[in-house]
């Protein structure tokens, strides 16, 4: 595992150089974070949110689920997220599309990991939250959809098309709509993330978040399954 004084940029940057030297597909889903998470420090330095520390927070936290999910992976480790293992295993096989490695990467880290950092973000200071500063950190949560919209296009043509010229038929085929199906597919994901997240902080009972997690990981991991047919 890389050290941990390296920053997030810095650790995406040189585990996509071992991977995309090795031919390991995992590189399709880390070329696409790599420049979300670019994009997002730009975001997050030009003011677009209400509270550029609290972003700035989460999105180191979000990263570093991301690397312990590959940690667990690469140690055949049992803590391994489910829908994180179905993803990584995936990228062995060279029969699914570019496409697929990207939406199973997004599905793991999004509809899955992304719902406990939004409540380890919230957990301590949720209750104490005024009904204006819960719609701040909402407010910065939906901020985010507007910056994956705008990295579509590029990932489409940076990631996707250069691996799988036929793609860029496609593209030019539909015009805007496909980058736009895609925007609105993530952020209607997101938003299930903050009312699933909301879920967890309104429940502290540990057992009942227990069966949350149970669930949730359940339904994400067959969600990732039919992404593979």
């Amino acid at each position: 595992m890389l050290p941990d004084d390296v920053n997030t940029e810095e650790k995406m940057s040189r585990l996509l150089e071992q991977w995309e030297s090795s031919g390991d597909r995992r590189s399709i889903f880390l070329s696409c974070y790599r420049m979300m998470t670019e994009n997002m420090h730009s975001a997050i330095q030009t003011g677009e949110f209400f509270d550029p520390d609290w972003v700035e927070t989460l999105l180191v936290h979000f990263a570093n689920y991301y690397f312990s999910a590959v940690e667990y992976y690469d140690l055949n480790d049992e803590k391994i997220p489910p829908p994180w293992k179905v993803a990584f295993e995936a990228a062995r096989r060279a029969d699914l599309s570019v496409m697929q490695h990207l939406i199973l990467g997004i599905n793991a880290h999004i509809n899955y990991d992304l719902v406990f950092v939004v409540v380890d973000m919230l957990d301590n200071e949720w209750r104490s939250l005024s009904a204006e500063k819960r719609e701040q950190r909402h407010s910065d949560h939906k901020q985010v959809n507007h910056i994956i919209s705008s990295t579509i296009d590029a990932v489409q043509d940076t990631i996707v098309e250069t691996r799988e010229p036929m793609w860029d038929i496609l593209d030019k085929l539909l015009g805007p709509m496909d980058e736009w199906l895609v925007s609105r597919l993530i952020a209607d994901w997101r938003e299930d993330v903050w009312e699933r997240a909301v879920l967890f902080l309104d429940n502290q009972d540990s057992n009942a978040r227990v069966l949350l997690k149970e669930k949730l990981a359940k339904q994400i991991t067959e969600r990732a399954h039919l992404f593979m047919i």
